[in-house]
């Protein structure tokens, strides 16, 4: 069940119980579990409880295209993106996207190109959702499942894709290859973007 636009998402926490000896430590050391074994809300453990002065943030969604990455057949807990605000300028830190659709499934099996494409269509609703665009965008970090095939069908599509946006300057990137979440992915970009903050 997704939450209302602009509401935080709170994922249920899982019981889960420790594998191995290590594991029964580390869960213990950040409050997770009683000297007992017993399982419960972390105890307010240095760096685990509520910031002095919290930066307000809220969720990115974009419904219309992809689902949120809690509503998948098997739940991954991040947010499609965070947005916040800082003085006069907004930034958005957008999450791995990949070519996935509104069910969670994904798009264009096997077709490496089709997949940027769906990527690139994700991001830009994700961008439009806060009122933003390509043209803020100031880094990507770009995972490609094979940078030796797919590199030079990424950068010609990337390059066309930003020469139709007239983007100038390009925005820094990185590309790094990379098993991404599922099998049937070929690429997933992180984006992050800085606008001037528009008062409410």
């Amino acid at each position: 069940m997704s939450a209302p636009a602009g509401m935080a998402t709170v994922v249920p926490a899982a019981i889960i119980q420790p594998k191995s000896t290590n594991e029964r430590d580390e869960m213990t050391a950040l409050g997770l579990l009683s000297a007992d074994g017993s399982i419960g809300p972390p105890a307010l453990f240095p760096g685990t409880g509520p910031s002095a002065a919290p930066i307000e943030r809220r969720a990115i969604k974009a419904g219309e295209v992809l689902n949120e990455a809690y509503d998948y057949p098997r739940p991954s807990s991040f947010a499609r993106g965070i947005r916040f605000d800082l003085g006069d300028k907004t930034m958005l830190l957008i999450s791995g996207t990949a070519s996935v659709d509104e069910a969670g499934l994904t798009v264009h099996e096997g077709d490496f190109r089709a997949q940027l494409w769906r990527t690139y269509r994700n991001i830009t609703a994700l961008l439009a959702s806060e009122g933003a665009t390509w043209q803020d965008i100031v880094r990507t970090t770009c995972y490609l499942r094979d940078i030796e095939r797919d590199y030079k069908d990424f950068n010609q599509v990337r390059t066309t894709f930003f020469g139709w946006l007239g983007i100038d300057p390009l925005p820094a990137s990185t590309g790094i290859q990379a098993r991404l979440c599922r099998e049937d992915l070929l690429i997933e970009i992180e984006a992050i973007a800085v606008f001037a903050r528009k008062q409410d």
